[in-house]
């Protein structure tokens, strides 16, 4: 049984998933599936060719914008933001707990320019805590 969090209607956050999770997420309607782990993070992980391969099987569309511990970049959030804009459907992006995945959501709204309290609200309901960068959300809502 996968571990997907609904943060809200367009977006689930998920510990890392396996290839049996597709079709779930297919049942939940998701059109793209979003992999932000580097690959061989650690030895148990999916690779993320397989779970592609079973996301383009299925008829969900895939892409990696992988974040690794080292944190976050213009790049990812640009590329983030991109593909939660060209989804026609819910996203389920995934990492090893799903934190980052929220968090880089989180960064890609606030550059769409959302509410800050919005955001940091739906992530908490999904138990996810943004507050480690919520400066960052609070500048790139405001433009800076």
């Amino acid at each position: 049984m996968s571990q997907f969090r609904q943060i809200d209607d367009t977006i689930y956050a998920s510990p890392q998933i396996t290839t049996n999770d597709v079709a779930e997420a297919k049942a939940l309607g998701v059109s793209l599936i979003v992999n932000n782990r580097p690959e061989d993070e650690s030895p148990d992980q999916t690779p993320g060719a397989e779970i592609e391969a079973a996301a383009r099987a299925a008829g969900i569309d895939y892409v990696a914008i992988p974040i690794t511990h080292a944190g976050f970049g213009q790049g990812q959030v640009d590329a983030m933001r991109d593909a939660l804009d060209k989804a026609d459907g819910p996203v389920l992006a995934y990492c090893r707990s799903g934190t980052r995945s929220t968090l880089l959501w989180a960064l890609a709204e606030a550059k769409a320019g959302k509410n800050p309290a919005v955001i940091s609200s739906k992530a908490s309901g999904a138990g996810y805590d943004v507050s480690p960068i919520r400066q960052l959300i609070d500048m790139l809502s405001a433009g800076s």
